[in-house]
Parts: structure tokens; sequence; C-alpha cells
């Protein structure tokens, strides 16, 4: 017999979880299919400029190893 004491979710088990992950996802409100276009540029221009930044740093740096170690490319 469960322990009246204990919270009716934890009674439940997982069933009462998963009644509880769906109710909470009903609360969620979701983007419209333009905002959610408008939230993938966003992501898809900074990894570009951020790809960009890292090869521009890349590089500065391999050029400057090159040049302390005096590595010449044939």
């Amino acid at each position: 017999m469960a322990n009246s004491n204990q919270p009716a979710q934890q009674r439940e088990g997982f069933g009462g979880y998963l009644k509880g992950v769906r109710k909470e996802l009903g609360k969620v409100i979701w983007p419209t299919r333009k905002e959610l276009g408008a939230y993938t540029a966003v992501v898809l221009a900074t990894c570009a400029v951020c790809a960009i930044g890292f090869w521009l740093i890349d590089m500065g740096v391999l050029t400057a190893l090159r040049q302390v170690l005096g590595i010449t490319l044939n």
C-alpha cells in the first residue's frame, strides 16, 4: 500500500510523469512558421559569422607560426 504522505505524482509512477509532461507541453507557446524561419536565419547567420571568425584567427595563427618557424610552402 502506498504511503498517503507521498505526492500524487510519485504514487502514479511513470504514467503520472508522462501525464504531467503532456500537461506542461500544452502550456508551451509554440513559434509560428514565420518566427521559426526568422530564428533559423539568425542561428545560421551566427554560425556563419563564427565560422569565418575562427577561420580568420586560424589563418592568422598559422601565418605567425610559419614566420616564427621559417616554414615556406612549395
